[in-house]
């Protein structure tokens, strides 16, 4: 049996992908794409790449998305034709928003097929609009010969445009999609020969760097997806740094400790001459408000990928890197942001300690003590910080001081994040959010992505409405490893972040309740048994500890139980 046509293009497609640097591909069921399937089974086998099979197709896109931001390296999605395709759709938006690469290998009818009421046929060119690096709608292949060639080009130019290196698109990595056309027959046993062969380097992309003058009183703001290398721009320059839990930039001498109070200062934020963005700060108002709203001050922003960010189109330069020129440090400039933040960090644990005395830390000079009072002391004190009822904040701190640089931490679009940002130190370790669009989709399946690619134990912190959007980002594959996860679900039954809204104060509470809050009662524990996860409820601070460092060959979902 000779090999056919779509079996041929699809090994040339995968094996130039291969030789760029594709280590992924996540694969959905489907007929019209079993070539691009079984030829990526077959690579696997051959060690040549590694292969994740997902059932939902938006599930796979966030698996492949995780993937991406934890390598910085394209994973490929294939899928069969029709409504497959749009199941797709969330994931790209986020990666184009938020420039993380992603290559979608989107199986199609032929041209004959379309437009006579075929099944699973409509028009998948184009679907995704303007938030693709690049579009290829290849016919099917009828010429062994000519179509390898074009598979060979056209996957050589996805690889460029995923990671922006395509002239086209400006050195914004993020989605490419090519919409593969293929007839009859679909498939065959036979794989053709290897053609093994050199790939051209990529070309560079342009690059805009800017060296920061010390003069001016510059603020270093980081959001979603910074990095280290805010902090370390906020070190070399003497500067304060304002860290997002998100920006896995939350560390360093140079970090304002709870920093919104030191943004509703007036003297500090009046003073600033000088701002430098990096990251995609998403989670409060008051940055995109201070850019905004003083005109006066230079705003500076350092691409990250995605869409440029341009609050009030007050930002003065868009560049591609920035480095601190020589010269002394302003330390009254950085002192007095460390204050304010310290002295708000101090009133915070003040009004905790108030609130739950018994979480205090007992006294660790206490368990030292020779007399038998003082240890029946500090074991008390040290039995009731344990029993003290789980709070959103003592939740975010369990989890961040279980979490360590060689782990990974992913935050859902919940109510959860935004006590994490308000609440949690600095401590150098990988976090990660979808925060390209900032919804709940697809949470766990990137998770799972950024888990299956890193090797790491990865803990996913959600509210309950985050996990049951993404159900199905639960299941894997039977009898391949699953990642290493531990999924901690804040129960507080609904979206209870929109009560934080204008309209919760004014709008019919049962209405509001069922249309806002869209309250649930799934039975968690069913769930997690259902997936194969194990299962622990945690409602005090020891048992979330316990279950956070409790090893395990499975999967673990925590579910805590909050009230709204």
């Amino acid at each position: 049996m000779e090999t056919s046509p779509a079996t041929s293009s699809a090994c040339a497609l995968l094996e130039t992908l291969i030789a760029h640097g594709l280590e992924w591909v996540v694969v959905c069921p489907g007929a019209r794409s079993q070539a691009l399937a079984l030829a990526a089974a077959q690579l696997e086998r051959e060690g040549a790449v590694r292969v994740v099979v997902r059932i939902d197709e938006r599930a796979a896109a966030f698996t492949a998305l995780g993937i991406g931001s934890e390598t910085g390296r394209p994973a490929a999605v294939i899928t069969t034709s029709g409504s497959a395709v749009a199941n797709l759709h969330p994931a790209v938006l986020e990666a184009h928003h938020a420039g993380i690469p992603l290559i979608l290998l989107t199986a199609d009818r032929p041209e004959e097929l379309h437009g006579i009421g075929s099944n699973q046929t409509m028009v998948q060119a184009g679907i995704f609009g303007g938030s693709v690096r690049l579009l290829r709608d290849i016919p099917a292949p009828v010429d062994i010969q000519h179509d390898i060639e074009t598979a060979q080009t056209t996957a050589t130019e996805a690889w460029a445009a995923s990671l922006g290196h395509a002239p086209a698109v400006h050195g914004r990595p993020g989605p490419v999609h090519l919409n593969l056309a293929y007839r009859e027959p679909l498939s065959s046993a036979q794989r053709p020969q290897p053609r093994p062969g050199s790939v051209a380097p990529l070309a560079p992309r342009d690059h805009t760097a800017l060296v920061l003058p010390r003069g001016p009183r510059t603020l270093i703001i980081a959001g979603a997806s910074a990095g280290p290398e805010a902090e370390q721009i906020a070190h070399e320059g003497g500067w304060p740094l304002i860290a997002e839990v998100s920006s896995g930039a939350r560390f360093g001498r140079n970090l304002v400790a709870h920093y919104r109070a030191a943004l509703d200062t007036a003297e500090l934020t009046d003073a600033v001459e000088r701002i430098v963005v990096c990251g995609h700060p998403t989670l409060g108002r008051q940055i995109p408000a201070l850019i905004a709203g003083r005109p006066d001050i230079e705003t500076i922003v350092v691409r990250s990928g995605g869409e440029d960010l341009n609050p009030g189109h007050a930002v003065s330069a868009v560049v591609d890197s920035v480095s601190v020129a020589p010269g002394e440090t302003d330390a009254q400039w950085l002192g007095a942001w460390l204050r304010v933040g310290s002295e708000a960090l101090a009133e915070y644990e003040q009004r905790q300690a108030d609130s739950a005395p018994a979480a205090r830390a007992p006294d660790i000079a206490a368990s030292r003590a020779t007399d038998a009072a003082s240890k029946r002391e500090y074991a008390q004190a040290e039995l009731a910080a344990v029993r003290t009822p789980l709070t959103r904040e003592l939740l975010v701190d369990a989890v961040w001081r279980a979490t360590w640089p060689h782990d990974r931490l992913v935050f859902g679009a919940s109510r959860i994040i935004r006590v994490a940002d308000r609440v949690v130190p600095g401590k150098k370790i990988p976090v990660f959010a979808n925060r390209g669009l900032a919804g709940i989709d697809g949470t766990v399946s990137t998770a799972g992505g950024i888990a299956l690619a890193s090797g790491a134990l990865t803990r996913v912190v959600l509210g309950d409405l985050t996990l049951l959007h993404d159900a199905g980002g639960l299941w894997a594959e039977p009898g391949q490893p699953r990642p290493r996860l531990q999924i901690v679900v804040a129960n507080d039954g609904g979206g209870t972040i929109f009560d934080s809204l204008e309209v919760a104060a004014t709008a019919d509470r049962p209405d509001f309740d069922r249309v806002m809050l869209t309250p649930q009662d799934v039975n968690l524990r069913a769930l997690a048994e259902a997936y194969g996860f194990d299962y622990l409820s945690a409602s005090t601070v020891g048992q979330l500890d316990q279950a956070l460092t409790q090893p395990g060959p499975r999967p673990l979902l925590i579910e805590v139980p909050l009230p709204r």
